[in-house]
Parts: structure tokens; C-alpha cells; sequence
């Protein structure tokens, strides 16, 4: 069984050495508004678990000199972000840096049994280059609604066979240490929180547009799952009354008309009427036409190709326009597979949307950007989801 702490005092210790690397005691007692002596008594009782390690001496403030302390070298987290055509995981150390990790493609269609194997193989393949001594937690992400606190999906559009599989205890049965289990768009919101743009912004919007479009929402420093765990499925909403039939099986989502799946679909009907003749090409050559054709297609100027992405940054503005004026935001950050590839384009035509079509009071002070993390934005939120569990008292 994974070590814990044993309070409250203990888990603030670790969380301001997780986040802030290694400090003197002199420093800890400081943050946490203890006497030296009582953290003493901590950080030695932190020692004897085995999560914690002294590491030479601080500079002097006058007198005796403090002792550093730092996690424990040996702690070891894994992150695993499973998206809809591919798997990502990732091993770090205590405080949450990237040690190793590893990416295959992957239909998670194939169904939790293959899925997971897959993933179980990935965290093999990363023990054996001698990065996971030992797991102390493991954080995982799914293309889906998730019941959190049950650590199972919940009726997922994209994942046959994937509801209310027991993920958390199937993947704790074999790996012999705690998991967690969430939203994949949450945990990258939670890596953005961590890691990347919104590191000092307490509320604000992740939104994912891969496959399929979520939004992680964060208030007062949390993920805001709502009260049975889909808050954030903006990919739902209805958009139009009538157009393309969503794979929830409605008709007019925001999903159907842009994302990942739906510019493909797009893309590939433009190359075949012959509106644009580079993706006309690609579609030759290829025998399908990707996102990342319409990218090149769009900085090579093809026209076709900028309408399709002007019109779906303009679908997608809309949407966030009406969040914006609902939640009121300190930031929005965009991420995912269409972002990445579409970059600075899609992110300018969704931003002139939300600035016109919003209450200035709202988007006065309000940043959109892409995300600083790419694709590695899932794997650090799902080790700092569990890591967050590891460090805190039972």
C-alpha cells in the first residue's frame, strides 16, 4: 500500500515541496505558520514514511543554519490520458516533472479490456527502463463522462462497452496502488492549472477540441464536475436547430459541426466537390484527408480550407461567448489536437466571436490562448489529481 501522511500539517508540507521543490525548514515554518519545532516533528515523522529526505544545508539568515528538505527521489506517479484515437503515459517523480513517456495510436472503441491493456503494456514498457521503482498513484483520463467518486465512465457516446466498467479498481487490482479516475478534459484543465497558462488564475475554462469538445471548468482553484460528473460537456449543446446527427444521437451539437471528426468529414467533402485542390490532392494521394492537411492547406492559402476553419472558430465563439457571459472567466484556454494543428488562425477568429458577442465587463480583462502543454497537459493533470489524493491525510 502507497504511504501517506498522517494530517493535515504533513499534507501542506508535501504539497509546498511538490509545487515549490525543495526548501529549507526555516522556509516550511514560514509558509505554514508553525513554530520550528513543531515542524521539526513533522518533517522528521514525514522522513520515517519514507516521503520526504534531507538534502544538505540552507544559506545562513543570521544564525544556525537550516536544514533542506525535498521529496523523497523515489516517489513515482503515473499519468495515463487516454483520448479517442490515441493513449499517452507518462511516469513522474514527487514533484510532478516528466521522467518518461510514451504515445500510440489507439481507438478507444476497442473497448476497456484492449484499452487498457494497452495502457498496463505502456507502464510495463516504462518499468523496464528503469523509471517506476515503485507506483505510489496512478491518475487516468477517458473520452467521457465519469462518475468520479465511483471511479467508473457513465454512459459515455464514444465508448461502447465502457459503461460503468470499473476502471479505478481494475486498473488498482493490477498495478497495487491507488487510482484515480476522471475526465479527460478535467485532467488537462488541472495540468493547465499545474504547469501551464493558468497557474495563477483561480477561474477559468480548458476547452479540449480533438475528436470530440469538452470544456474543463475550474472555480476557486477546483475542477467543477457538477453534481453527477458531466458539467463541462459544451460539445452537446445545440447549436443549430437542424444539421449533422451527433454520435450522442441529437442532432445540431456543437460536436457535430467542428471538431476533430467533424472538419475531417468536412475536409474530405470539400476535396471531393473540388472546392479545394490541395485537399483534393491529399485525398488522392492518401485516401482520406486529416486535420493537419487542412492546417497546410489553410498557411498554403487555400481558400476552402480557411472557410472551414473560420467557420468553425466561429461556431465555437458563440458558444464560449455565452459561457463567458455565464461564468465570467479569468481565462480561457484552448487545447486538444484541432488547436495544436490549427494554432493561431482558429485562435484569432474565436477570439474576435467572444470579444464582440460578449458584455465588455466580462472580456475586458479576459485572455484566450492556446494551451502551454499540448499534448502533455493530461498526463501532469492526471498525476497532480493523484498525487493531490497521495498527499493528503486518510
Amino acid at each position: 500500500m502507497t504511504t501517506r501522511p498522517q494530517n493535515a500539517h504533513q499534507t501542506r508540507l508535501l504539497e509546498l515541496l511538490r509545487d515549490g521543490g525543495p526548501r529549507s525548514r526555516a522556509e516550511l515554518g514560514d509558509l505554514v505558520h508553525m513554530s520550528r519545532s513543531k515542524v521539526a516533528v513533522e518533517l522528521d515523522r514525514l522522513a520515517e514514511l519514507g516521503l520526504i529526505q534531507n538534502a544538505g544545508l540552507a544559506a545562513s539568515r543570521g544564525g544556525r543554519r537550516s536544514g533542506i528538505v525535498s521529496l523523497s527521489p523515489s516517489l513515482r506517479f503515473v499519468g495515463i490520458d487516454i483520448g479517442a484515437t490515441s493513449i499517452a503515459v507518462a511516469v513522474t517523480d514527487g514533484e510532478l516533472r516528466v521522467l518518461g513517456k510514451l504515445q500510440e495510436p489507439c481507438d478507444v472503441r476497442q473497448g476497456p479490456d484492449a484499452v487498457l491493456g494497452l495502457a498496463l503494456t505502456l507502464v510495463a514498457k516504462l518499468r523496464d527502463q528503469g523509471l517506476l521503482p515503485q507506483i505510489h498513484g496512478v491518475g487516468l483520463g477517458v473520452p467521457g463522462p465519469v462518475s468520479f467518486r465511483e471511479g467508473v465512465p457513465v454512459v459515455p457516446p464514444i465508448m461502447p462497452g465502457w459503461d460503468r466498467y470499473p476502471v479505478r479498481e481494475a486498473l488498482g487490482r493490477e498495478l497495487g496502488c491507488p487510482v484515480q479516475v476522471d475526465n479527460d478534459v478535467n485532467i488537462m484543465a488541472v495540468g493547465e492549472q499545474h504547469a501551464g497558462s493558468a497557474r495563477s488564475v483561480d477561474d477559468f475554462l480548458f476547452i479540449k477540441i480533438g475528436t470530440g469538445i469538452g470544456c474543463g471548468i475550474v472555480v476557486d482553484g477546483s475542477v467543477y464536475r457538477g453534481a453527477s460528473g458531466s458539467a463541462g460537456d459544451i460539445g452537446h449543446i445545440r447549436v443549430a436547430a437542424s444539421g449533422p446527427t451527433c454520435a450522442c444521437g441529437n442532432v445540431g451539437c456543437l460536436e457535430a459541426f467542428f471538431s476533430g471528426a467533424a472538419l475531417k468529414r468536412h475536409a474530405t467533402s470539400a476535396a471531393r466537390s473540388g472546392q479545394s485542390p490541395y485537399l483534393a490532392a491529399r485525398l488522392a494521394e492518401a485516401g482520406k484527408v486529416r486535420v493537419e492537411d487542412v492546417a497546410q492547406a489553410m498557411m498554403a492559402g487555400d481558400a476552402a480550407a480557411m472557410r472551414l476553419v473560420r467557420a468553425g472558430g466561429e461556431r465555437v465563439g458563440q458558444v464560449l461567448a455565452s459561457l463567458v457571459s455565464f461564468f465570467n472567466p479569468g481565462l480561457i484556454v484552448l487545447g486538444g489536437s484541432v488547436p495544436s494543428l490549427l494554432g493561431h488562425p482558429l485562435l484569432a477568429e474565436i477570439r474576435s466571436v467572444v470579444y464582440r458577442q460578449s458584455l465588455p465587463l466580462a472580456t475586458g480583462n479576459l485572455p484566450i490562448v492556446l494551451s502551454e502543454l499540448s499534448d502533455s497537459a493530461g498526463v501532469i493533470g492526471a498525476t497532480r489529481g493523484i498525487s493531490d489524493h497521495v498527499f493528503s491525510a486518510p
